[in-house]
């Protein structure tokens, strides 16, 4: 099993026909639908989605389901404050996971994350607050880890990302749902 981190992230609540019909390489899947109780059976098709189009699978939250469809690793949302992945045993697994601020950063690099989904760094219609571009480089400059902008983003402005940023990636939701003729930028 290799290690390297994709360069772009989907979020996923639930198998999105539209996602697995794009011809995007490099891509990681997040799925991390929380209202769900018994969320096994979707994240299977999912991940056998996954494995037929290469794509890096995360299961958010649990190490245990995670293991058990064979995905690539474990997504630590930002209110997940558990230190229960600092002793993780297995090594094939990744751990990455998302923040919002300077203590939310530190968070997620003691819980062994090698890369961080920094958000939302423009505006989102859920949140009034976000992150420009100045404060997405002043939370990441210095910092050992990799991160990965999320919030927001739509085909307009990654460009400013990848001009303006030291950003490594970048997530979304709605970006990666829609027609499968998506441009991807590089990174």
């Amino acid at each position: 099993m290799h290690k390297y981190l994709p360069n772009l992230f989907a979020f996923l609540d639930e198998y999105e026909k539209n996602i697995f019909q794009n011809n995007i390489t490099n891509l990681g899947i997040i799925y991390r639908n929380y209202g769900q109780f018994d969320r096994r059976n979707e994240l299977i098709k999912i991940a056998r989605a996954c494995r037929k189009k290469r794509y890096k699978l995360f299961v958010s939250n649990s190490i245990k389901l995670a293991m058990e469809v064979k995905a690539d690793g474990v997504y630590i949302p930002s209110f997940n404050k558990s230190q229960n992945f600092i002793n993780h045993s297995n090594k094939n697994l990744i751990i990455i996971g998302s923040a919002h601020n300077q203590m939310e950063i530190y968070q997620k690099i003691q819980q062994n994350c090698k890369a961080i989904f920094l958000s939302p760094i423009f505006q989102v219609k859920k949140n009034k607050k976000h992150l420009n571009i100045y404060k997405f480089n002043s939370l990441s400059r210095g910092k050992k880890i990799r991160f990965i902008a999320l919030g927001g983003i739509n085909n307009k402005n990654i460009q400013k990302l990848n001009l303006l940023t030291n950003v490594k990636g970048f997530a979304g939701i709605s970006i990666f749902k829609k027609k499968p003729a998506f441009k991807r930028p590089v990174f």
